[in-house]
Parts: C-alpha cells; structure tokens; sequence
C-alpha cells in the first residue's frame, strides 16, 4: 500500500472533512482514503478548461456574444537590409 502527504490543505479543508467523516461513521483516514478511491475510478472526473466553462456559462447560447480585441503589436519592425 501507497502513502501519501498532502501540503497546504486549508484548516477549512481538513475541519469540513473530519466532520463528514464523523457523519459517515468513518475515521478521518478512511474518509479521505474512499474520496481518492473513488475519485481515481470515476470517469466523470475531469479538469476543467476556463474557456469551455467561459462558453457554457457567457456564450451565444446565453446571449452573450464577446468579441475579441485584434492583437496589435507595439513592437516596431526591424530593418535589417541595412
């Protein structure tokens, strides 16, 4: 068996989950343990792209329809047939 330490979880966090854990007659370990489990043998897991969740939720569908500014480039063109 595989051990892991998570960093940098908020106390929000780690509180938020003991108490459902407790409510689920788990310990804390155990709680987590069949989050991740679950989780890893979900397919409707997914990381999101912020432009696919900017369509669903502002595009024409909603009628929001955004233009794009044209790039312009401040740069100047540099010469070098001198």
């Amino acid at each position: 068996m595989a051990t892991i330490t998570i960093r940098d979880l908020p106390d929000s966090t780690k509180k938020n989950l003991r108490i459902q854990a407790a409510r689920a007659g788990l310990s804390f370990e155990a709680y987590a343990r069949l989050i991740l489990q679950k989780a890893s043998s979900s397919g409707d897991f997914r990381l999101f792209n912020i432009l696919d969740l900017a369509k669903k939720y502002f595009g024409s569908k909603h009628g929001v329809e955004l233009e794009l500014p044209k790039r312009r480039s401040k740069r100047h063109s540099i010469d070098f047939s001198s």
